[in-house]
């Protein structure tokens, strides 16, 4: 390569120099914002994770405390005692206090929240068919026969997430209304759900001896 040439390329070189020297002078300071933009950025978003994770912890402490103290009466201060600071966990305290079986309960106050709860469409359907489970226990025989049937159906359908407990209460109530042979079918059968804890299992097996009917205790 002539010398010529050599001293084009180098000027040439100089002057890519100087305009991306002139660039970054006048438009530098928008890739330095870009990158503090993006480290604050993240900075932000690692804190609002630990602290999200800190007051699920603390709401999650909280409320087992709540329900292991020895009393219903220190169990229903305690779930009170709690602020709740989104839907979600409101929800939950609902539910847990709705639950709560203590002398000098307001049965209909807890019987209205769990309705409520449980015809809330927007809600998950775990947590409606909880609230619809806990009515049913509450209310017993204060509760027609086909309203306590009718939901009962609906938990008992496959699939839902409390079917064996629903199909328990299904069982019960055949007894009660002296269809044994139509409890021990359904007792039979929620023996079976996969869903079935080994203690449900165990009682319904005495249930079922209870009632003459076949086989031993599973």
């Amino acid at each position: 390569m002539s010398n010529p040439d050599s001293f084009i390329e180098e000027v040439t070189e100089e002057v890519r120099r100087d305009r991306l020297f002139n660039l970054m002078r006048r438009y530098g300071w928008i890739a330095i914002a870009a990158v503090v933009l993006l480290v604050v950025g993240a900075a932000y978003n690692e804190w609002q994770k630990a602290r999200d994770t800190a007051a699920a912890r603390a709401f999650g402490d909280a409320v087992l405390t709540a329900i292991e103290a020895p009393t219903p009466e220190e169990r229903a201060a305690g779930l009170a005692a709690i602020q709740a600071d989104d839907a979600g966990r409101a929800l939950m305290l609902d539910l847990l206090s709705a639950g709560l079986r203590q002398p000098g309960q307001d049965v209909a106050a807890s019987l209205a929240t769990l309705g409520r709860i449980s015809a809330d469409a927007t809600l998950p359907q775990a947590y409606r068919d909880l609230a619809l489970i806990k009515r049913v226990l509450i209310a017993g025989d204060a509760l027609p026969a086909p309203e306590r049937d009718a939901a009962l159906a609906s938990l008992a359908e496959a699939g839902r997430p409390f079917r064996p407990l629903a199909m328990e209460q299904q069982a019960l109530a055949l007894v009660q209304s002296g269809d044994i042979a139509g409890a021990l079918a359904i007792i039979a059968a929620t023996e079976q759900e996969p869903q079935a804890s080994a203690l449900q299992k165990r009682r319904l097996g005495q249930l079922r001896q209870a009632l003459g009917g076949d086989g031993l205790d599973k």
